[in-house]
């Protein structure tokens, strides 16, 4: 802020009005207007878009429903408390801008809110001690940004690699069911071939017969069907991850997943 020193004070008379303790600058090109001063004289200023009007102190409103704001003076300032005033239409202008620290300041602390909410608590005056600024986002957030990015989709394979039988197997043990089988058995090992979707389905009284119905299965499918086996593909269940299956299934790739296709069509079967 530059200061300026006056040069004179003096008094200025109209036909209808005095204004006193007037100070010349010489370095302002403008006068400039004191609205409180003329006031002071029990007078009304009226601002319009193109011009100021000073009225009599006669001068009276006829309708009290044209007021949309009243701002009390206070020394010497006309100062608008934005925390009583409830903005509606064109008075949303009235707000402060906040900054954008602000912003994301307070979209943290209200657990990563849209901002567009935000400005909505603060038009309705909704929240005790919220600050009336119209908040703005610069899409800086980083919680915000990944809780919504997406995963890549992998591309459709238009050409199945599986061309023959046995190449992969799809296996999944699920149990211990609430309701036994007839022969006392309360496990289930489903296999499923990736080439022809054919299943085969072995109940087992403990998860511990998993490795020799596994041996067994293998050796006669393969012997019978003269392919061998390329793939085994499972979850990571214990009942296949232990030392005596790791020997067994050594010179087959063993592929480990959360949940392949077996499991969700054994997720359907009502049991």
């Amino acid at each position: 802020m530059v200061k300026v020193e006056f040069l004179e004070k003096g008094k200025i008379k109209t036909g209808t009005l005095d204004f006193d303790n007037v100070y010349f600058y010489k370095e302002l090109k403008y006068n400039l207007f004191s609205v409180s001063q003329i006031c002071d004289k029990k007078k009304n200023v009226l601002f319009t878009d193109t011009e100021c009007l000073v009225l009599s102190s006669d001068f009276k409103l006829l309708d009290e429903s044209q007021v949309l704001l009243r701002v009390p003076r206070k020394d010497n300032i006309y100062s608008v408390d934005l925390k009583s005033v409830v903005p509606i239409k064109g008075l949303t202008c009235l707000f402060a801008k906040a900054t954008i620290d602000e912003s994301n300041l307070w979209h943290r602390r209200l657990g990563h809110i849209n901002i567009k909410n935000m400005n909505k608590l603060v038009k309705g005056n909704l929240v005790r001690g919220f600050p009336l600024k119209i908040f703005e986002n610069d899409h800086s957030c980083v919680a915000c940004q990944k809780g919504i990015q997406h995963k890549a989709s992998c591309k459709a394979k238009l050409v199945n690699s599986i061309s023959k039988p046995l190449h992969m197997l799809h296996m999944d043990l699920f149990g211990h069911t609430n309701i036994k089988s007839l022969m006392k058995k309360s496990y289930c090992l489903v296999v499923t071939d990736d080439f022809s979707r054919f299943s085969w389905v072995f109940f087992l009284a403990t998860k511990d017969e998993t490795i020799g119905i596994l041996k067994t299965f293998i050796t006669k499918i393969e012997n019978q069907l003269d392919y061998k086996v390329k793939v085994i593909r499972s979850d990571n269940g214990t009942e296949f991850k232990n030392s005596v299956m790791n020997q067994f299934v050594w010179n087959y790739p063993y592929w480990l997943q959360p949940l392949n296709r077996l499991e969700r069509s054994i997720l359907n079967w009502d049991l």
